[in-house]
Protein backbone atom coordinates (compact mmCIF):
# COMPACT_ATOMS: atom_id res chain seq x y z
CA UNK A 1 0.00 0.00 0.00
CA UNK A 2 1.28 3.65 -1.14
CA UNK A 3 2.28 5.71 2.01
CA UNK A 4 -0.05 8.92 2.29
CA UNK A 5 2.18 11.85 0.94
CA UNK A 6 2.71 15.15 3.49
CA UNK A 7 2.73 18.66 1.50
CA UNK A 8 4.98 20.61 4.01
CA UNK A 9 4.41 24.33 3.39
CA UNK A 10 6.91 27.14 5.19
CA UNK A 11 8.90 30.11 4.36
CA UNK A 12 11.62 29.13 6.54
CA UNK A 13 14.04 26.80 5.13
CA UNK A 14 15.31 25.01 7.99
CA UNK A 15 12.13 24.64 9.90
CA UNK A 16 10.49 23.17 6.42
CA UNK A 17 13.79 20.46 5.76
CA UNK A 18 13.35 19.82 9.91
CA UNK A 19 9.46 18.84 9.55
CA UNK A 20 9.65 17.39 6.42
CA UNK A 21 12.34 14.38 7.56
CA UNK A 22 10.05 13.81 11.04
CA UNK A 23 7.05 12.76 8.45
CA UNK A 24 10.04 10.62 6.02
CA UNK A 25 11.27 8.85 9.35
CA UNK A 26 7.93 7.78 9.93
CA UNK A 27 7.66 6.57 6.57
CA UNK A 28 5.33 9.12 5.06
CA UNK A 29 6.65 10.55 1.31
CA UNK A 30 6.56 14.43 1.59
CA UNK A 31 6.63 17.52 -0.91
CA UNK A 32 7.62 20.32 0.15
CA UNK A 33 7.18 24.14 -0.92
CA UNK A 34 8.50 27.80 0.73
CA UNK A 35 5.24 29.70 -0.65
CA UNK A 36 1.77 29.88 -0.34
CA UNK A 37 1.50 29.93 -4.57
CA UNK A 38 4.24 26.72 -4.96
CA UNK A 39 1.89 24.74 -2.77
CA UNK A 40 -1.11 25.64 -4.78
CA UNK A 41 0.47 23.60 -7.72
CA UNK A 42 1.75 21.33 -5.68
CA UNK A 43 -1.57 20.73 -3.93
CA UNK A 44 -2.93 19.78 -7.63
CA UNK A 45 -0.98 16.07 -7.26
CA UNK A 46 -3.57 13.61 -6.63
CA UNK A 47 -1.49 11.69 -3.77
CA UNK A 48 -1.72 14.72 -1.50
CA UNK A 49 -3.41 13.55 1.94
CA UNK A 50 -2.69 15.90 4.29
CA UNK A 51 -1.06 19.66 4.06
CA UNK A 52 0.82 20.92 7.16
CA UNK A 53 1.48 24.97 6.63
CA UNK A 54 2.91 27.68 8.51
CA UNK A 55 0.10 30.32 9.50
CA UNK A 56 2.36 33.64 9.37
CA UNK A 57 4.18 33.47 5.67
CA UNK A 58 4.39 37.00 4.08
CA UNK A 59 2.83 36.89 -0.05
CA UNK A 60 0.19 34.39 0.70
CA UNK A 61 -0.30 33.37 4.44
CA UNK A 62 -1.04 30.39 5.76
CA UNK A 63 -5.43 31.43 6.26
CA UNK A 64 -5.40 32.36 2.35
CA UNK A 65 -3.48 29.16 1.34
CA UNK A 66 -6.64 27.35 3.39
CA UNK A 67 -8.72 29.26 1.94
CA UNK A 68 -7.68 28.44 -1.68
CA UNK A 69 -6.92 25.06 -0.80
CA UNK A 70 -10.35 24.62 0.25
CA UNK A 71 -11.72 25.02 -3.60
CA UNK A 72 -8.97 23.29 -4.96
CA UNK A 73 -8.67 20.32 -2.78
CA UNK A 74 -11.39 20.18 -0.28
CA UNK A 75 -10.62 16.79 0.36
CA UNK A 76 -7.06 17.40 1.49
CA UNK A 77 -6.96 17.86 5.45
CA UNK A 78 -4.78 21.11 7.02
CA UNK A 79 -2.75 21.22 9.72
CA UNK A 80 -1.24 24.92 11.04
CA UNK A 81 1.82 25.08 12.48
CA UNK A 82 1.51 28.30 14.36
CA UNK A 83 3.10 30.86 17.31
CA UNK A 84 1.90 31.20 20.62
CA UNK A 85 0.86 34.55 19.34
CA UNK A 86 -1.46 33.56 16.75
CA UNK A 87 -3.39 30.79 18.37
CA UNK A 88 -6.65 32.81 18.54
CA UNK A 89 -5.94 33.30 14.69
CA UNK A 90 -5.52 29.59 14.12
CA UNK A 91 -8.71 29.17 15.85
CA UNK A 92 -10.56 31.26 13.46
CA UNK A 93 -8.48 29.16 10.81
CA UNK A 94 -10.43 25.93 11.78
CA UNK A 95 -13.71 27.19 11.51
CA UNK A 96 -12.46 28.02 7.95
CA UNK A 97 -11.74 24.20 7.47
CA UNK A 98 -8.29 23.39 8.73
CA UNK A 99 -8.66 20.50 10.75
CA UNK A 100 -6.36 20.88 13.94
CA UNK A 101 -2.94 23.59 14.74
CA UNK A 102 0.03 22.63 16.71
CA UNK A 103 1.70 25.65 18.55
CA UNK A 104 5.72 25.90 18.39
CA UNK A 105 8.30 25.18 19.06
CA UNK A 106 7.14 22.20 17.43
CA UNK A 107 6.96 18.73 19.06
CA UNK A 108 7.65 15.77 16.96
CA UNK A 109 4.94 13.33 18.57
CA UNK A 110 2.49 16.06 18.47
CA UNK A 111 2.53 16.79 14.70
CA UNK A 112 2.67 13.27 13.64
CA UNK A 113 -0.56 12.61 15.63
CA UNK A 114 -2.28 15.36 14.61
CA UNK A 115 -1.26 14.50 10.87
CA UNK A 116 -2.67 10.81 11.91
CA UNK A 117 -5.84 12.03 13.36
CA UNK A 118 -6.46 14.27 10.08
CA UNK A 119 -5.77 10.97 7.76
CA UNK A 120 -8.31 9.08 9.89
CA UNK A 121 -10.92 11.39 9.20
CA UNK A 122 -10.35 11.55 5.67
CA UNK A 123 -10.67 7.83 5.65
CA UNK A 124 -14.14 8.80 7.20
CA UNK A 125 -14.96 11.12 4.66
CA UNK A 126 -14.06 9.04 1.62
CA UNK A 127 -16.18 5.85 3.04
CA UNK A 128 -19.27 8.18 3.24
CA UNK A 129 -19.00 9.91 0.26
CA UNK A 130 -19.21 6.07 -1.53
CA UNK A 131 -21.91 4.72 0.32
CA UNK A 132 -23.42 8.45 -1.34
CA UNK A 133 -22.56 7.10 -4.83
CA UNK A 134 -24.17 3.99 -3.86
CA UNK A 135 -27.33 5.95 -3.14
CA UNK A 136 -27.18 8.02 -6.57
CA UNK A 137 -27.03 4.86 -8.18
CA UNK A 138 -30.62 3.98 -6.90
CA UNK A 139 -31.91 7.70 -7.49
CA UNK A 140 -29.57 9.07 -9.96
CA UNK A 141 -30.74 12.92 -9.23
CA UNK A 142 -29.22 12.13 -5.96
CA UNK A 143 -32.57 13.95 -4.19
CA UNK A 144 -31.03 16.74 -5.38
CA UNK A 145 -34.11 17.54 -7.96
CA UNK A 146 -36.11 21.09 -7.34
CA UNK A 147 -39.26 21.02 -5.95
CA UNK A 148 -42.42 23.20 -5.39
CA UNK A 149 -45.67 23.48 -7.15
CA UNK A 150 -46.37 27.74 -5.80
CA UNK A 151 -47.23 29.84 -8.66
CA UNK A 152 -43.65 31.76 -7.97
CA UNK A 153 -41.64 28.41 -8.50
CA UNK A 154 -43.85 27.99 -11.36
CA UNK A 155 -42.99 31.07 -13.13
CA UNK A 156 -39.54 30.34 -12.39
CA UNK A 157 -39.21 26.93 -14.10
CA UNK A 158 -41.48 28.65 -17.24
CA UNK A 159 -38.72 30.60 -17.21
CA UNK A 160 -35.95 28.21 -17.38
CA UNK A 161 -37.59 25.98 -19.44
CA UNK A 162 -38.05 28.70 -22.44
CA UNK A 163 -34.41 30.14 -21.77
CA UNK A 164 -32.33 26.73 -21.40
CA UNK A 165 -32.48 25.44 -25.26
CA UNK A 166 -31.00 29.29 -26.18
CA UNK A 167 -27.01 30.33 -26.16
CA UNK A 168 -28.37 33.35 -24.22
CA UNK A 169 -26.38 34.25 -20.82
CA UNK A 170 -28.40 34.24 -18.04
CA UNK A 171 -28.21 36.23 -14.67
CA UNK A 172 -29.96 34.42 -11.94
CA UNK A 173 -31.21 36.82 -9.30
CA UNK A 174 -32.10 35.73 -5.19
CA UNK A 175 -31.25 35.21 -1.79
CA UNK A 176 -28.73 33.28 -0.39
CA UNK A 177 -29.79 29.38 -0.01
CA UNK A 178 -32.81 30.34 -2.14
CA UNK A 179 -31.52 27.00 -4.93
CA UNK A 180 -29.42 29.34 -7.17
CA UNK A 181 -27.36 26.42 -8.36
CA UNK A 182 -29.81 24.73 -8.56
CA UNK A 183 -31.68 26.41 -11.02
CA UNK A 184 -28.35 26.80 -13.04
CA UNK A 185 -27.88 23.09 -13.08
CA UNK A 186 -31.65 22.92 -14.60
CA UNK A 187 -30.92 25.13 -17.27
CA UNK A 188 -27.54 23.09 -18.15
CA UNK A 189 -29.81 20.02 -18.33
CA UNK A 190 -32.99 21.06 -20.48
CA UNK A 191 -30.41 22.70 -23.29
CA UNK A 192 -28.40 21.29 -25.87
CA UNK A 193 -24.90 20.87 -23.86
CA UNK A 194 -26.41 18.85 -21.52
CA UNK A 195 -24.16 15.83 -22.41
CA UNK A 196 -20.98 18.27 -22.23
CA UNK A 197 -19.40 19.84 -18.78
CA UNK A 198 -21.74 21.86 -15.92
CA UNK A 199 -18.39 23.82 -14.19
CA UNK A 200 -19.17 25.20 -11.12
CA UNK A 201 -17.15 28.46 -9.30
CA UNK A 202 -18.14 30.74 -6.81
CA UNK A 203 -16.26 33.57 -6.81
CA UNK A 204 -16.82 34.85 -3.47
CA UNK A 205 -14.84 31.66 -2.03
CA UNK A 206 -11.63 32.05 -4.14
CA UNK A 207 -9.06 34.26 -2.89
CA UNK A 208 -8.54 37.37 -5.04
CA UNK A 209 -4.95 36.60 -5.89
CA UNK A 210 -5.69 33.03 -7.32
CA UNK A 211 -9.34 33.66 -9.19
CA UNK A 212 -7.81 34.77 -12.44
CA UNK A 213 -5.66 31.94 -12.76
CA UNK A 214 -8.54 29.31 -11.33
CA UNK A 215 -10.89 30.79 -14.33
CA UNK A 216 -8.44 31.75 -17.27
CA UNK A 217 -5.98 29.14 -17.07
CA UNK A 218 -1.78 29.59 -16.15
CA UNK A 219 0.88 29.12 -18.37
CA UNK A 220 4.47 27.47 -17.18
CA UNK A 221 6.59 29.94 -15.39
CA UNK A 222 3.66 32.75 -15.00
CA UNK A 223 4.90 33.10 -11.31
CA UNK A 224 6.93 30.96 -9.03
CA UNK A 225 5.22 27.70 -8.38
CA UNK A 226 3.82 27.62 -12.06
CA UNK A 227 5.86 24.08 -13.17
CA UNK A 228 3.56 23.64 -15.44
CA UNK A 229 0.63 24.79 -17.96
CA UNK A 230 -2.86 24.70 -16.72
CA UNK A 231 -5.91 25.00 -18.08
CA UNK A 232 -8.83 27.58 -16.32
CA UNK A 233 -12.49 26.79 -15.53
CA UNK A 234 -13.76 27.90 -19.04
CA UNK A 235 -11.56 25.47 -20.63
CA UNK A 236 -12.38 23.21 -18.38
CA UNK A 237 -15.95 24.37 -19.39
CA UNK A 238 -15.54 23.95 -23.26
CA UNK A 239 -18.76 23.24 -25.14
CA UNK A 240 -20.91 22.93 -21.82
CA UNK A 241 -21.93 25.40 -19.39
CA UNK A 242 -20.26 27.94 -16.81
CA UNK A 243 -22.01 28.86 -13.76
CA UNK A 244 -20.23 31.98 -11.85
CA UNK A 245 -21.94 31.81 -8.44
CA UNK A 246 -21.18 35.22 -6.40
CA UNK A 247 -20.42 37.34 -9.70
CA UNK A 248 -21.25 40.14 -7.38
CA UNK A 249 -17.96 39.61 -6.02
CA UNK A 250 -15.50 39.62 -8.74
CA UNK A 251 -12.67 41.99 -8.52
CA UNK A 252 -12.55 44.65 -11.40
CA UNK A 253 -9.43 43.32 -13.15
CA UNK A 254 -11.37 39.64 -13.30
CA UNK A 255 -14.12 41.68 -14.43
CA UNK A 256 -11.81 43.26 -17.24
CA UNK A 257 -10.92 39.74 -18.77
CA UNK A 258 -14.91 38.07 -17.99
CA UNK A 259 -15.82 40.88 -20.57
CA UNK A 260 -13.52 39.64 -23.36
CA UNK A 261 -14.77 36.32 -23.28
CA UNK A 262 -18.32 37.37 -23.21
CA UNK A 263 -17.61 39.54 -26.00
CA UNK A 264 -15.00 37.68 -27.87
CA UNK A 265 -15.46 33.85 -26.84
CA UNK A 266 -11.49 33.64 -26.83
CA UNK A 267 -8.76 34.42 -23.86
CA UNK A 268 -5.48 34.57 -22.86
CA UNK A 269 -4.01 32.41 -19.96
CA UNK A 270 -2.42 33.77 -17.19
CA UNK A 271 1.24 34.66 -18.33
CA UNK A 272 0.84 33.72 -22.23
CA UNK A 273 0.13 35.46 -25.24
CA UNK A 274 -1.30 32.78 -27.16
CA UNK A 275 -5.56 33.22 -27.79
CA UNK A 276 -7.49 30.54 -26.40
CA UNK A 277 -10.65 29.58 -27.86
CA UNK A 278 -13.93 28.90 -25.83
CA UNK A 279 -17.27 28.03 -26.61
CA UNK A 280 -18.86 28.37 -23.00
CA UNK A 281 -22.94 28.92 -22.21
CA UNK A 282 -22.03 31.49 -19.05
CA UNK A 283 -24.95 31.48 -16.36
CA UNK A 284 -24.14 34.00 -13.10
CA UNK A 285 -25.68 34.34 -9.72
CA UNK A 286 -25.72 36.68 -6.47
CA UNK A 287 -27.96 37.88 -3.84
CA UNK A 288 -26.50 41.34 -4.61
CA UNK A 289 -28.15 44.38 -6.07
CA UNK A 290 -25.64 44.62 -9.41
CA UNK A 291 -27.07 48.02 -10.39
CA UNK A 292 -26.08 49.47 -6.78
CA UNK A 293 -22.66 47.68 -7.50
CA UNK A 294 -22.29 49.53 -11.02
CA UNK A 295 -23.01 52.96 -9.56
CA UNK A 296 -20.51 52.93 -6.54
CA UNK A 297 -18.24 51.91 -8.38
CA UNK A 298 -17.56 48.12 -7.63
CA UNK A 299 -19.15 46.44 -10.84
CA UNK A 300 -18.56 47.05 -14.36
CA UNK A 301 -21.44 48.62 -16.17
CA UNK A 302 -20.88 46.91 -19.37
CA UNK A 303 -20.41 43.60 -17.93
CA UNK A 304 -23.13 43.99 -15.98
CA UNK A 305 -25.56 44.35 -19.44
CA UNK A 306 -23.29 41.09 -20.80
CA UNK A 307 -24.32 39.16 -17.95
CA UNK A 308 -27.60 40.71 -17.89
CA UNK A 309 -29.59 39.45 -21.44
CA UNK A 310 -31.92 37.02 -19.52
CA UNK A 311 -32.96 37.54 -15.48
CA UNK A 312 -34.04 34.87 -13.43
CA UNK A 313 -35.64 35.61 -9.94
CA UNK A 314 -35.30 32.55 -7.81
CA UNK A 315 -38.04 33.06 -5.08
CA UNK A 316 -37.51 33.18 -1.68
CA UNK A 317 -38.71 30.21 0.34
CA UNK A 318 -41.51 33.03 2.45
CA UNK A 319 -42.82 33.99 -0.84
CA UNK A 320 -43.51 30.01 -1.87
CA UNK A 321 -44.73 28.93 1.69
CA UNK A 322 -46.85 26.55 -0.16
CA UNK A 323 -43.60 24.16 -1.23
CA UNK A 324 -42.22 24.06 2.47
CA UNK A 325 -44.48 20.34 2.88
CA UNK A 326 -43.15 19.02 -0.09
CA UNK A 327 -39.43 20.19 0.44
CA UNK A 328 -39.54 19.06 3.78
CA UNK A 329 -40.89 15.83 2.83
CA UNK A 330 -38.33 15.65 -0.21
CA UNK A 331 -35.49 16.05 2.67
CA UNK A 332 -37.27 13.54 4.23
CA UNK A 333 -36.76 11.26 2.48
CA UNK A 334 -32.87 11.87 1.61
CA UNK A 335 -31.86 11.56 4.96
CA UNK A 336 -33.89 9.04 5.78
CA UNK A 337 -31.77 7.03 3.38
CA UNK A 338 -28.54 8.86 4.32
CA UNK A 339 -28.72 7.82 7.63
CA UNK A 340 -30.44 4.66 7.70
CA UNK A 341 -33.95 5.33 9.19
CA UNK A 342 -36.79 4.47 8.60
CA UNK A 343 -39.17 7.67 9.19
CA UNK A 344 -43.14 7.86 8.42
CA UNK A 345 -42.96 11.41 7.80
CA UNK A 346 -43.88 14.62 10.51
CA UNK A 347 -46.31 14.82 13.33
CA UNK A 348 -48.87 17.24 12.93
CA UNK A 349 -47.29 20.34 16.08
CA UNK A 350 -43.27 19.95 13.89
CA UNK A 351 -45.34 20.53 9.82
CA UNK A 352 -46.98 23.14 12.03
CA UNK A 353 -43.46 24.89 12.88
CA UNK A 354 -42.17 24.51 9.57
CA UNK A 355 -44.86 26.42 8.44
CA UNK A 356 -45.00 28.74 10.53
CA UNK A 357 -41.08 29.93 10.70
CA UNK A 358 -40.00 32.48 8.24
CA UNK A 359 -36.57 30.56 7.24
CA UNK A 360 -34.50 33.75 6.69
CA UNK A 361 -32.45 31.18 5.07
CA UNK A 362 -34.14 29.79 2.66
CA UNK A 363 -34.51 26.52 1.30
CA UNK A 364 -30.47 25.50 2.75
CA UNK A 365 -31.87 26.42 6.45
CA UNK A 366 -35.07 24.21 5.45
CA UNK A 367 -32.71 21.89 4.55
CA UNK A 368 -29.94 21.45 7.40
CA UNK A 369 -32.89 21.76 9.64
CA UNK A 370 -34.65 18.58 8.76
CA UNK A 371 -31.32 16.79 8.45
CA UNK A 372 -30.89 17.27 12.20
CA UNK A 373 -34.66 16.19 12.71
CA UNK A 374 -34.15 13.11 10.87
CA UNK A 375 -30.55 12.41 13.02
CA UNK A 376 -32.06 13.20 16.29
CA UNK A 377 -35.87 11.44 15.99
CA UNK A 378 -36.43 8.90 18.56
CA UNK A 379 -39.59 7.64 16.78
CA UNK A 380 -40.76 6.99 13.40
CA UNK A 381 -42.28 10.39 13.41
CA UNK A 382 -40.77 13.83 13.57
CA UNK A 383 -41.63 15.77 16.48
CA UNK A 384 -41.29 19.21 16.67
CA UNK A 385 -38.82 18.83 19.76
CA UNK A 386 -36.69 17.41 17.24
CA UNK A 387 -36.44 20.67 15.36
CA UNK A 388 -33.78 23.42 16.09
CA UNK A 389 -34.48 26.02 19.07
CA UNK A 390 -33.99 28.51 16.22
CA UNK A 391 -36.75 27.44 14.07
CA UNK A 392 -39.42 26.59 16.79
CA UNK A 393 -39.39 30.19 18.28
CA UNK A 394 -37.89 31.84 15.74
CA UNK A 395 -39.99 35.23 13.60
CA UNK A 396 -43.25 33.31 12.65
CA UNK A 397 -43.07 30.52 14.95
CA UNK A 398 -45.15 28.19 16.91
CA UNK A 399 -47.52 30.75 17.79
CA UNK A 400 -47.88 31.91 14.21
CA UNK A 401 -47.42 35.33 14.66
CA UNK A 402 -46.68 37.11 11.92
CA UNK A 403 -43.37 39.15 12.44
CA UNK A 404 -42.51 42.21 10.32
CA UNK A 405 -39.19 44.45 10.77
CA UNK A 406 -39.66 48.35 11.35
CA UNK A 407 -38.78 50.04 7.83
CA UNK A 408 -40.21 47.24 5.83
CA UNK A 409 -41.74 48.71 2.71
CA UNK A 410 -45.65 48.66 2.66
CA UNK A 411 -45.85 46.77 -0.40
CA UNK A 412 -44.11 44.32 1.16
CA UNK A 413 -45.93 44.68 4.31
CA UNK A 414 -49.11 44.30 2.38
CA UNK A 415 -47.81 40.98 0.37
CA UNK A 416 -46.69 38.76 3.55
CA UNK A 417 -50.47 40.43 5.13
CA UNK A 418 -51.44 38.58 1.72
CA UNK A 419 -49.74 35.32 1.85
CA UNK A 420 -50.16 35.05 5.42
CA UNK A 421 -53.87 35.09 5.55
CA UNK A 422 -54.23 32.37 2.32
CA UNK A 423 -52.09 30.07 4.40
CA UNK A 424 -54.84 30.29 7.33
CA UNK A 425 -57.64 30.02 4.68
CA UNK A 426 -55.34 27.29 2.83
CA UNK A 427 -55.51 28.90 -0.27
CA UNK A 428 -59.22 30.61 -0.52
CA UNK A 429 -59.08 34.16 -2.07
CA UNK A 430 -62.29 34.89 -1.43
CA UNK A 431 -62.06 33.70 2.14
CA UNK A 432 -58.81 35.64 2.53
CA UNK A 433 -60.73 38.64 0.91
CA UNK A 434 -63.43 38.47 3.64
CA UNK A 435 -61.36 38.07 6.60
CA UNK A 436 -58.97 41.51 5.35
CA UNK A 437 -61.71 43.26 4.45
CA UNK A 438 -60.83 43.71 0.20
CA UNK A 439 -62.03 42.54 -2.86
CA UNK A 440 -60.74 39.28 -3.96
CA UNK A 441 -59.93 40.80 -7.09
CA UNK A 442 -57.31 42.66 -5.01
CA UNK A 443 -55.73 39.79 -4.05
CA UNK A 444 -56.02 38.08 -7.49
CA UNK A 445 -54.14 41.48 -9.09
CA UNK A 446 -51.44 41.57 -6.49
CA UNK A 447 -50.51 38.13 -6.99
CA UNK A 448 -50.85 38.36 -10.75
CA UNK A 449 -48.03 41.49 -10.36
CA UNK A 450 -45.73 39.23 -8.29
CA UNK A 451 -45.68 37.08 -10.80
CA UNK A 452 -44.60 39.77 -13.49
CA UNK A 453 -42.01 40.88 -11.52
CA UNK A 454 -41.05 44.23 -9.87
CA UNK A 455 -41.27 46.05 -13.48
CA UNK A 456 -44.83 45.71 -13.81
CA UNK A 457 -47.45 48.39 -13.53
CA UNK A 458 -48.77 48.91 -10.08
CA UNK A 459 -52.11 47.41 -8.84
CA UNK A 460 -54.70 49.89 -9.77
CA UNK A 461 -57.63 51.05 -7.14
CA UNK A 462 -60.93 50.65 -7.88
CA UNK A 463 -62.85 53.29 -9.50
CA UNK A 464 -64.62 55.63 -7.56
CA UNK A 465 -68.04 54.93 -7.06
CA UNK A 466 -67.43 51.12 -7.70
CA UNK A 467 -67.32 49.05 -4.30
CA UNK A 468 -64.36 47.28 -3.56
CA UNK A 469 -65.05 44.90 -0.95
CA UNK A 470 -63.38 47.19 1.71
CA UNK A 471 -65.09 46.81 5.79
CA UNK A 472 -66.61 50.51 6.44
Amino acid sequence: MTAPTVLVVDDDRANLDSVARIFQREGFATLAAAQGTEALELLRRPEVSVMVTDLMMPGMDGQELLKASRTIRPDVEVVLMTAYGTVETAVAAMKDGAYDFITKPLKRHALVKAVQKALEKQALVQENTSLKAKLAEINPAGGRAMVGQSPAFRAMLDTIRQAAPSTATVLLLGESGTGKELAARALHEHSARARQAFIAVNCGAIPESILEAELFGVERGAYTGAVARREGRFERAHGGTLFLDEVGEMPLAAQVKLLRVLQEGELERLGGTQTVKVDVRLVAATNKDLQKEVAEGRFREDLYYRLHVVEIRVPALASRREDIPLLADAFLRRFSAKNGKVLRGFSPDALGVLENYAWPGNVRELEHAVERAVVLAKTDVLEASDLPESVRKGPLGSAGQLVIPIGTPMEEIERRVIHETLRHTKGDKTLAARLLGIAARTIYRKLEREQLGPDAPPVAPSPPGVPDGRAD
